[in-house]
């Protein structure tokens, strides 16, 4: 790409004059590899981008000012092509069938690079309550297990990276607006288990501060959490918050949830019974999880569940609406109207007091 940037370890630098391979790169769900692709460039940093079809995705990326370059993880040609000129290199993949033989394939081609300074894996912490005798029902989880131990086994500079379940995560995202659209509810069998999710910007700012400076952290494991563990009452109280809507958590019996809304989204098996394993263990309160190595690693601390909420409009934007929508009608049915001898005065500048007109974002807490 012929570019070169300085990047500072400590009072040292060092240059970057080769890309640095992101695979992943235009993934949706997390979004980890893109948003890493947008963090190193954002620092001038050389990056190659792949990506597994030509598609608008790909010309965002472009646009960015990443190389982008075709490719199917699988294929050992493809990677080693993708690979090539490179020295540090992040590996994610969709949550699918194929991500061990995936690993496995570019651990293979990685190991010919004798010049590579460091392999960066997203794994899940899950992974980290995993052994020989203990795995879950979820054959994400276990090749996620399989991955890591190859990787280990490779000789290859690998920082692990697990987070835990995303705030991207259909169970907080998309899901979750749906329901609370529809009857301020967040609807999931979690029972009173705690669970502590993550932005998936929050994980790619770590990657992309390991890929900087790589030397200090090879070798290492990085566990990601959210800021704190909550049950979901309390992540019901956080959305309620950005909202300016109450929101309350109903605890669907699991069968119920897996028979009448999972079954119903059609998803592939392999995510079907990752996602269905990852909700029986938020009830089993499997995902009890707290750390700060967000905060050590980026130097601040991870995002919270409300100011997700509120950063990310273009999935919670009907919900908060019609919250609003909501509130003046039940303020209007309460209120005598002006005909009625009221002095009711006008509303203040923007709409109701402390509820901003549909349409624009609260922005962030």
């Amino acid at each position: 790409m012929g570019q070169c940037a300085i990047v500072e370890i400590g009072v040292a630098s060092m240059s970057i004059d080769a890309p640095i391979l992101v695979t992943g790169a235009a993934g949706r769900v997390g979004g980890v590899g893109r948003d890493v692709v947008e963090i190193l460039r954002s620092r001038n940093l050389p990056v190659r981008a792949l990506v597994h079809r030509e598609d608008e995705r790909a010309d965002v990326l472009r646009a960015m000012g990443a190389e982008v370059v075709l490719g199917d993880l699988t294929r050992a040609g493809d990677v080693a092509r993708a690979l090539a000129g490179c020295r540090r290199m992040y590996f994610g993949m969709s949550v699918s069938a194929p991500y061990l033989e995936a690993t496995v394939t570019a651990a293979a081609v990685a190991r010919q690079r004798v010049d590579l300074e460091v392999f960066v894996n997203i794994s899940q912490m899950t992974v980290s309550q995993m052994s020989l005798t203990a795995m879950t029902d979820s054959p994400q989880h276990r090749q996620h297990w399989l991955a890591e131990q190859v990787l280990n086994w490779s000789g290859l500079p690998v920082v692990h990276v697990r987070p835990t379940v995303f705030l991207q995560n259909f169970f907080f995202s998309d899901w979750a607006a749906e329901s609370i659209s529809r009857n301020a509810t967040i609807r999931l069998p979690f029972g009173t288990g705690r669970t502590s999710p993550i932005d998936a910007r929050d994980v790619a700012e770590v990657v992309a501060a390991v890929l900087a400076n790589p030397s200090a952290h090879i070798g290492k494991v990085y566990e990601l959490t959210g800021p704190r563990s909550q049950d979901m009452n309390s992540i019901a109280a956080e959305y309620s918050d950005a909202l300016r809507r109450t929101v309350t958590y109903v605890d669907v019996p699991l069968d119920q949830w897996r028979d009448q809304e999972l079954r119903s989204r059609n998803l592939p098996d392999h995510v079907f019974e990752h996602l269905l394993t990852m909700a029986r263990l938020h009830a089993d309160n499997r995902y009890d999880r707290l750390t700060r190595d967000v905060e050590t690693i980026t130097g601040r601390p991870a995002t919270s569940v409300r100011a997700f909420v509120a950063n990310h409009p273009e999935v919670f934007e009907l919900a908060r609406i019609e919250g609003v929508q909501c509130i003046q009608s039940e303020l209007a049915d309460a209120i005598p109207s002006r005909s009625q001898g009221a002095d009711a005065g006008e509303d203040p500048p923007g709409g109701l007091q402390g509820v901003p007109p549909p349409g624009v974002s609260r922005g962030g807490g």
